[in-house]
């Protein structure tokens, strides 16, 4: 069982690989089969401990949700992300042999679905579209590869494979199909406002278990807040972090339209509104990962769009919270105290794991432990007994990356990062394109702040399906444009960016075009043209479109 566990592995990440950088469709399907195979050999190896009626049942059920759903996304493709979006919160628990974990069962479904659809565009549709990741298809593809053959070597089997088999592969197909969504600015502007709509929701969840004191699903939350001297919310999510950095996601997003629009009075008003009912949502988890990952992210934000007055106000900012602290006794105190223990107490323990798991990635540079290994090798390492040390779980993404796959797979997890930043955070001007790219841009950023306290970079599939719409940003032509004044906003419409009233109908015209193009009418996904089709036909109208509206 174990060769099976790594031979699925290995398959399966060098086959979404071939799919990410393959330029020919017969090797991105045979890409696909493998992906597949990979997954299923996987999937054998965690099987849970249920009867074999069952399992066939759920197969059969499976299969049939997974053709249904494929036929409404050939027929939709939006429903991908709207799908997707849905099911986020939902977390199950499910013991994979001796294993509890929560698992994203629902999506799992919508991933099914869009395997089938993709392996019906590829091979009866024979669509030649390829790379549809753009330039983080290649150190994407990459780190994926080298993951799926770090679980060769690693020292925690079983948990290697769950990372690879219930979260790499699975959410690594979902960056594709969010890639291959067609630009349309109305259904982006509608899953924006389903982002923002469904953070509000939470929020106000969130805070009617603040006020009830009742929490949902999660008894360990329950019993922190027995004896802490404050009370946590996690919404309809497991973990109150995971809803922490939803709603930091929702806030950046909000923010965008703040600083990349044009809007005034009451629409204004309005997005700050939604932005304060979002942060007091995010006040209640009590997350400090997640105020981190906020601040990060509007820093970030901030000097992309105003320069060096950020940083300048950035250093302000720290110099009076560093003054702050110094004239506060207990703060002071807290600072001077420069033993290990104290400093593994603030952080709850994650100083000892961090200081350990940098250990451990000097300890075995190249290849390190192997995907999964770490929580074995700390507890051997610090005398942990248990077969599950839980205490051992890493909190750090670059830390788990170094120690388990070597200072070449934290090489590839930096390229990608940066990759990513470069291709949605620069050249950006004020339209409707740059302000889709600000918020999928600063997004990533903040989940990659998070990640350096909670460990779910590639396990949240809000991950994958940011890095999906790099692929879908890059593709449309921006205008660089001097950066505006604070005050302005975004309109809750991707087909309003207009800052005059004479030539207003023009321009809105003018982003109709580019949401239905004659040619993207009769084409696949249900009428829909490939946006890499064409490119020297297509280049000009975008072109055309994107400086209609910067005028």
């Amino acid at each position: 069982m174990n060769a099976l566990a790594a031979t699925g592995s290995v398959l399966g990440s060098a086959g979404l690989a071939l799919l990410y950088v393959a330029p020919r469709r017969d090797l991105r399907i045979a890409g696909l089969a493998a992906w597949a195979a990979g997954l299923g050999c996987l999937a054998l190896y965690l099987l849970p401990d249920v009867t074999t009626t069952v399992l066939a049942a759920a197969a059969v059920a499976g299969l049939v949700v997974a053709c249904v759903g494929g036929w409404a996304l050939l027929r939709w493709p939006y429903l991908l992300a709207f799908a997707t979006l849905a099911c986020l919160p939902a977390r199950i628990p499910v013991r994979l042999g001796s294993e509890d974990t929560n698992l994203l069962l629902p999506l799992y479904a919508v991933v099914g679905s869009l395997a089938l659809a993709l392996a019906w565009q590829l091979v009866v549709r024979r669509d030649g579209r390829s790379r549809e990741l753009g330039p983080i298809a290649l150190p994407l593809g990459a780190f994926i590869a080298w993951t799926g053959l770090a679980l060769t070597w690693t020292a925690g089997l079983r948990d290697g494979a769950i990372f690879v088999g219930a979260f790499l592969l699975p959410f690594g197909l979902l960056a594709v199909g969010f890639a291959r969504l067609p630009w349309r600015g109305r259904l982006l502007t509608w899953l924006w406002a389903g982002l923002i709509g469904s953070a509000l929701v939470f929020a106000t969840v969130g805070l009617y278990q603040w006020v009830t004191r009742d929490i949902f699903w999660n008894p360990g939350v329950i019993v922190g807040n027995a004896y802490a001297p404050f009370f946590r919310v996690n919404s309809i999510f497991w973990d109150p972090s995971i809803y922490g950095r939803y709603l930091t996601v929702g806030i950046l997003t909000a923010l965008a339209g703040i600083l990349l629009g044009v809007a005034r009075g009451w629409r204004l008003a309005g997005l700050y509104l939604v932005v304060v009912t979002m942060w007091f949502g995010l006040l209640l988890s009590y997350s400090q990962s997640s105020f981190v990952a906020l601040s990060v992210g509007i820093v970030v934000a901030s000097f992309v769009v105003w320069r060096w007055r950020a940083v300048v106000s950035a250093v302000a900012l720290v110099v009076a919270l560093a003054a702050v602290s110094a004239a506060v006794p207990s703060l002071r105190a807290r600072a001077e105290n420069k033993s290990r223990a104290g400093v593994n107490a603030i952080t709850s323990g994650r100083a000892n794991l961090v200081n350990q798991g940098i250990r451990i990635a000097f300890d075995h540079p190249v290849l390190g432990v192997g995907v999964g290994g770490f929580k074995r090798v700390y507890a051997d390492r610090t005398g942990l007994q248990g077969r599950d040390p839980k205490k051992a779980a890493s909190h750090t993404t670059p830390v788990t990356v170094a120690a388990e796959e070597g200072v070449i797979g934290l090489a590839l997890f930096v390229w990608l990062l940066a990759v990513a930043a470069i291709a949605t955070l620069s050249r950006l001007g004020f339209g409707f394109t740059s302000r889709v790219s600000l918020a999928v841009g600063v997004s990533l950023v903040a989940i990659a702040a998070h990640s350096l306290f909670y460990n779910a970079f590639f396990e949240d599939p809000l991950t994958w399906a940011l890095l999906g719409l790099v692929g879908v940003v890059v593709t449309v032509p921006r205008k660089t444009a001097p950066a505006l004044a604070p005050s302005a906003v975004a309109l809750p419409d991707g087909e309003r960016e207009e800052r005059s009233e004479d030539d207003a109908g023009q321009r809105i015209d003018q982003v109709r075009d580019l949401e239905h193009p004659a040619e993207e009418e009769q084409q696949e996904d249900g009428g829909r043209e490939s946006r890499s089709a064409e490119p020297e036909q297509a280049g000009p109208q975008l072109r055309s479109n994107e400086d209609g509206r910067h005028r």
